[in-house]
C-alpha cells in the first residue's frame, strides 16, 4: 500500500510529541543518565534475544573462539586487515555513540553483536513474528522494492551493509546481480567477509566489500542499476542523508532505483512510545530526531530522483523507492 505522509507537525498529538521530546533530550544531556538508559536499552535486547531461542552470549562468544589455534586478537586483526582502507577519513557524525557502545560502531563488540541485536529488535514487529521477525522483514522490503523495478538489477550497491545479513539477503533476491557491500566500520566488514566464506552461494557472484563512507564512495559515475539502504537513515544527520542521496544518483545508470528501508516515523507505535521506552529508545540513536523531520521526499527532488513511492511494509517500517529523472 503506497501512503502519502503528512508532516510530523500536523498530527493531532504534537504538541505533546514535542514536549516529551524536549523532556526526554533533555535527560539524555545528562551524562549518568545517558549511560543509564543505554546500558538498560542492552539488557533489554539481550534478555528478548534469549527470550526467543537467539543466544546472545553464546553466539558472540562463538565469533570470539573461532579460531582456537590463534590468539583473537591475531585472528581477527587479520579479517580487519584484509578489508580496512587504511587512507579513509571518518566523517564527524560517524565517530560518535551508538546502540549503547561508547565506540559506536568502531569496535569489535558491536560488530560481533549485530545479528544478534538484529533478531532481538525485530522479534515484536509482529506478535507471531519471534527469531522471524528479521528475515520477515527484510523479504517485506524485498517484496515492495520488487513491484517497483522494471528490470532486474545486475549491479546493485548496498550502502550501510553493517557485517552484511543486508547484503546477503540482497544476493539471494537477486542472484544473479554483483552485490557491492560498503560501509564505515571495518569491524563490520571484517565480519561480513567472514561470514561470506561460511556461506553456500553456488552460482552466486561474491559479494565485494568496500570501505568507504556512503557520501564518497570513490566508485565511478552510472556503475549501478539498484542503490539500497537497509535500516540506513535514522542513523544519519540530515546533512549526512541528503549527501548521501546526490551519491546515489551519481552512481546509478538512467533509469537505475535507490531503495530505502528504515523506521517509519508517522507509525502510531513510535507516537504512543511511553516517555521511558522513548529514553531509551534514542539514547541508542543519537540523530533520531534528525531523521523523523526530514522530508525524504523533497530531499529525493532535490537530489535527482523521481517522486518515491512510500509503502508501510512493516506496521512500523516504510520502504521509499524512486528512480533517476530522465
Amino acid at each position: 500500500m503506497t501512503v502519502s505522509t503528512p508532516p510530523l507537525d500536523k498530527s493531532a498529538n504534537s504538541l505533546s510529541s514535542r514536549l516529551a521530546t524536549r523532556l526526554v533530550n533533555g535527560l539524555l544531556a545528562i551524562k549518568p543518565l545517558a549511560n543509564l538508559a543505554k546500558n538498560r536499552a542492552r539488557e533489554m535486547m539481550i534478555q528478548r534475544a534469549e527470550s526467543i531461542g537467539v543466544y546472545w552470549r553464546d553466539e558472540v562468544a562463538r565469533l570470539r573462539s573461532r579460531d582456537e589455534k590463534a590468539e583473537f586478537s591475531s585472528a581477527w586483526e587479520s579479517e580487519l586487515a584484509q578489508v580496512t582502507n587504511p587512507k579513509l577519513v571518518y566523517p564527524d557524525y560517524y565517530l560518535t555513540s551508538f546502540h549503547a557502545y561508547e565506540e559506536g560502531n568502531m569496535g569489535w563488540e558491536p560488530a560481533m553483536e549485530v545479528e544478534v541485536a538484529a533478531h532481538a529488535v525485530h522479534a515484536r514487529i509482529w506478535e507471531d513474528a519471534g527469531a522471524q521477525g528479521d528475515p520477515r522483514l527484510r523479504q517485506s522490503y524485498h517484496d515492495v522494492l520488487k513491484q517497483q523495478i522494471t528490470t532486474v538489477p545486475q549491479d546493485i550497491l548496498d550502502i550501510g551493509c553493517s557485517v552484511g545479513m543486508s547484503s546477503f539477503a540482497l544476493q539471494d533476491e537477486f542472484p544473479g546481480a554483483r552485490v557491492t557491500g560498503l560501509d564505515l566500520s571495518p569491524y563490520f566488514l571484517a565480519i561480513a567477509n567472514y561470514r561470506s566464506r561460511q556461506r553456500t552461494t553456488e552460482g552466486h557472484a561474491p559479494v565485494t566489500w568496500l570501505h568507504a563512507a556512503a557520501e564518497a564512495t570513490g566508485l565511478p559515475d552510472a556503475s549501478f542499476d539498484l542503490v539500497s539502504a537497509h535500516l540506513v537513515f535514522h542513523e544519519l544527520p540530515q546533512s549526512a542523508a541528503r549527501a548521501i542521496l546526490q551519491e546515489a544518483r551519481r552512481l546509478l545508470r538512467p533509469g537505475g532505483t535507490l531503495a530505502i528501508m528504515d523506521m517509519n516515523p508517522h507509525s502510531e507505535i513510535y507516537a504512543k512510545l511511553p516517555p521511558y521506552i522513548l529514553t531509551l529508545l534514542k539514547s541508542t540513536e543519537p540523530y533520531l530526531d534528525d531523521y523523523f523531520a526530514l522530508d525524504l521526499s523533497k530531499a529525493f527532488a532535490e537530489a535527482g530522483f523521481t517522486e518515491p513511492t512510500i509503502t508501510r511494509n512493516s506496521p512500523r517500517h516504510r520502504t521509499v523507492v524512486a528512480q533517476v529523472k530522465a
